[in-house]
């Protein structure tokens, strides 16, 4: 019996059962029925065993005094111990993290804070969008960091040529050969510009020829007073205002009976570009101000610009003369300090298309 014991531990697998039940059966042939249950139970642990490889380093003559040794009421006290199923804690078991999980539910606090974003992304999403539609709408000199500027100009109202009689010709076109303005002479005059004060005595109307002469000094519009009533003067239209920065402005057109007449008047009389020029009152000095009106330019139409010297009184003025055909155009601003460049030149320029 001590031999097949000693086989038994040997490393063969395969003979490991059939031994063990031998030798079991050999030692205990009384034995009850627990304890056939107790050596098959047993048996796959010892070929466990000769498999592991921690069992080819026991010698065989420490298994061989061991199983000799162990009695039969021994051998009959572990079967009865042995219990009949497997306990839980033998049952394998899978790790948590290999477990499937629920996705997380998110809180209530999460979904309103979502739900605040989102409405703050549409509200300034609408007010992004209608910005942008108010900018486009409005025009470039309104919106902020586009707008040009200020130089100083006035806003005049929008311009068209004024209507003519049935059948009459334009000035300066084929069939007018003779350069006459049909148009009502008060349609061609300058209205003021926004926020001007009108003058009213010059409210855009016909005027006196004293009311034109009144721009000159006393012997001059004597002199003046003489040349108008040989050169056959026909109508006087003048409109006068000051603007919102206290600049004096006043325009009168002259209306001769033909473009010889007017010329007369403007080289003869006034000596318009020569040194004996008669100068508006209260100007001592002036100069051809070529600068002022070298852009300004309309077919048939000659601009004549002047600027008083410095140093000059108490306001400066500067005067034009726009030679049209028949008619002859008269514009003086004056002002406390110096009359600005810019209004001048649009003024003169505005009134010239309207002439043209």
């Amino acid at each position: 019996m001590t031999e097949q014991q000693t086989d038994t531990a040997t490393p063969e697998a395969p003979q490991a059962p059939e031994a063990a039940e031998t030798t079991d059966a050999q030692a205990a042939p009384e034995a009850p029925e627990a304890a056939e249950a107790l050596v098959a139970a047993r048996v796959p642990e010892a070929a466990a065993a000769a498999e592991a490889p921690g069992a080819v380093e026991v010698p065989e003559a420490a298994e061989a005094p061991a199983a000799a040794e162990v009695p039969e009421a021994a051998a009959a006290t572990e079967t009865a111990a042995v219990p009949d199923a497997p306990q839980p804690t033998d049952l394998p078991t899978a790790p948590l993290t290999d477990l499937p999980t629920a996705p997380p539910t998110p809180p209530r606090r999460t979904l309103r804070a979502v739900l605040r974003w989102t409405a703050a992304v549409v509200v300034f999403a609408g007010l992004g969008t209608g910005t942008a539609l108010g900018i486009t709408a409005m025009e470039r000199t309104d919106v902020p960091g586009l707008a040009t500027e200020n130089d100083g100009r006035w806003a005049y109202p929008k311009l068209s040529p004024p209507a003519l009689p049935a059948g009459a010709p334009r000035p300066f076109t084929e069939g007018n050969d003779g350069e006459v303005h049909h148009a009502d002479l008060r349609k061609l005059l300058l209205p003021a510009p926004a926020g001007a004060k009108q003058d009213p005595k010059l409210n855009g109307g016909w005027a006196e020829t004293e009311q034109y002469l009144a721009m000159y000094p006393k012997e001059s519009a004597t002199k003046l007073r003489q040349a108008i009533a040989e050169s056959a003067l026909r109508h006087v239209a003048s409109r006068g205002w000051t603007a919102p920065d206290g600049t004096v402005a006043r325009i009168h057109l002259l209306r001769f009976n033909s473009v010889a007449f007017a010329e007369e008047y403007k080289d003869d009389a006034l000596q318009v570009g020569s040194p004996e020029e008669i100068l508006p009152v209260g100007v001592e000095e002036g100069h051809k101000a070529d600068a002022d009106t070298g852009e300004i330019s309309v077919p048939f139409l000659s601009v004549y610009a002047y600027d008083e010297t410095e140093p000059f009184g108490a306001e400066q003025t500067r005067w034009a003369y726009v030679q049209a055909g028949d008619t002859l155009g008269v514009i003086t601003l004056s002002r406390k300090g110096g009359v600005p460049v810019v209004p001048f030149q649009q003024t003169v320029a505005l009134q010239t298309q309207l002439l043209g």
